[in-house]
């Protein structure tokens, strides 16, 4: 078990040289250097104008729409993150802790700095739920402030778990290696299916991780 989940471990041997692949992206991300753009900057541009029109949706008339800019790059960041952790000896920065945690942590403070300074009205309001029986008030305010503390923790917990979960599930699959020919391709065709469902998880957790932190900030004003 230590064998399998040592893929996670940022600090291998003499070089801690892990964490450097936060920076990978930088030579992914397409580069305007040229008279013509690329196809592959068109399709990142029209990546970028979906998000933006998805995200003014849900934040629309609540905050400044300039903050779509700074979720719109979280949402990239993470993204590549987790493309980088499909290649091989690349070691996958997003299904540490330390880095869920870090951007869930700065963020979710933030905003709660921002919204008990600010708005404390507001957030008083949202401890008691609209309809709430006058009985039951008192516990609904310990069950949302509760609920409001451990959102980072849980921002955090979902990207990492489904990160390593399918990393873990691709690895012990490779470990097992048929001497069959004909189950060696049907291992072979299960785990081009798992590494296929590992890409769309890659888009969907950053997506949900980025439509949960802007639907924090709406509570926030």
């Amino acid at each position: 078990m230590l064998n399998l989940f040592s893929v996670f471990d940022p600090y291998m041997g003499y070089l801690f040289l892990n964490w450097f692949s936060l920076m990978l992206y930088l030579l992914l991300f397409p580069q305007i250097y040229w008279f013509y753009n690329s196809r592959f900057f068109n399709l990142i541009k029209l990546i970028l104008v979906g998000l933006w029109m998805e995200f003014k949706l849900i934040i629309y008339s609540k905050f400044n729409l300039m903050n779509l800019l700074l979720l719109i790059s979280l949402f990239m960041f993470i993204l590549y993150n987790n493309f980088m952790g499909l290649f091989p000896y690349i070691f996958t920065s997003s299904s540490h802790l330390m880095f869920s945690l870090f951007l869930s942590l700065s963020m979710w403070m933030g905003m709660m700095f921002f919204g008990w300074l600010k708005k404390t009205e507001h957030m008083f309001i949202h401890l008691v739920p609209m309809g709430t029986p006058f009985v039951l008030m008192f516990f609904m305010v310990l069950i949302e402030s509760l609920s409001n503390l451990i959102r980072p923790l849980t921002l955090s917990i979902r990207l990492v778990a489904n990160m390593i979960a399918g990393h873990l599930l691709l690895t012990l699959l490779s470990s097992f290696i048929p001497s069959v020919l004909i189950m060696y391709v049907m291992f072979l065709l299960v785990q081009l299916l798992l590494l296929a469902l590992e890409m769309a998880v890659s888009v969907i957790q950053s997506y949900v991780f980025v439509v949960l932190m802007i639907l924090y900030l709406k509570e926030t004003n």
